[in-house]
């Protein structure tokens, strides 16, 4: 049923997914701790500049990660003169469009998760003489573990099917950058590549169908966790 060729498409997206979700799960709990939290005018600013890529065109954020990280961009020559790391069309760009896609989902979901919990149980813990690095980290983050969960998972599934923003500051260059929807894409204008482009499909289909189902599970035992708090 599969190509052997399809596999290394297929362990470069889930390579991809993993990583970006990896990298981008300490700052989104910071950020998902803070705009629940941070009762302040800036952080309407602050969340709606995090919350960006989820409504701007996949190609507008490649375009903008492009800008800010291409070999032409003071931030891209720099890391590349001073570390040698080239970001654009390299694997690691791949990684970089998946977690700025996928990020605003992971940080929603851990926001909705701290918003959820009993902040009495915070209280107590500060009563009984806890920091609060030390609440956070005994009291706030086993709490919303099922959200932090939910989030990545849900992160995750949005990497698998990152195009845009991809192909801008990745493009697509086979074993280096070749995800499955860029293979697909591919394949859908090469001659008889409908029967490749179809297997792939079938994978993301079924990948994201175990991610989301995975997310699902989690919110709902989230939503008895806080129901049996009340």
């Amino acid at each position: 049923m599969f190509d052997p060729a399809d596999w290394p498409v297929i362990r470069l997206t889930l390579l991809v997914g993993a990583i970006s979700v990896g990298v981008s799960l300490v700052p989104g709990i910071l950020l998902g701790w803070l705009f629940a939290r941070w009762n302040h005018p800036l952080r309407a600013l602050a969340q709606g500049i995090t919350m960006l890529p989820l409504v701007l065109p996949p190609v507008v954020t490649g375009y903008l990660l492009l800008m800010l990280l291409g070999r032409k961009s003071w931030l891209g020559a720099s890391l590349e003169s001073i570390t040698g790391l080239r970001i654009a069309f390299s694997t690691t760009a791949c990684v970089v469009a998946a977690a700025v896609v996928g990020f605003p989902l992971l940080v929603e979901s851990i926001r909705l998760s701290i918003l959820g919990m009993d902040q009495r149980l915070e209280s107590v813990s500060r009563s009984l003489g806890r920091s609060r690095l030390q609440t956070f980290l005994r009291v706030n983050l086993p709490l919303c573990l099922p959200g932090i969960l939910s989030g990545a998972v849900l992160s995750f599934a949005r990497a698998l099917g990152e195009f845009g923003a991809t192909i801008v500051l990745a493009g697509d260059i086979e074993g280096t950058t070749r995800t499955i929807p860029l293979a697909v894409y591919g394949h859908l204008y090469a001659v008889d590549g409908e029967a490749a482009a179809g297997r792939l499909v079938l994978v993301s289909v079924l990948i994201s169908l175990v991610a989301l189902m995975a997310a699902a599970w989690l919110q709902q035992r989230q939503r008895r966790r806080m129901e049996d708090q009340k």
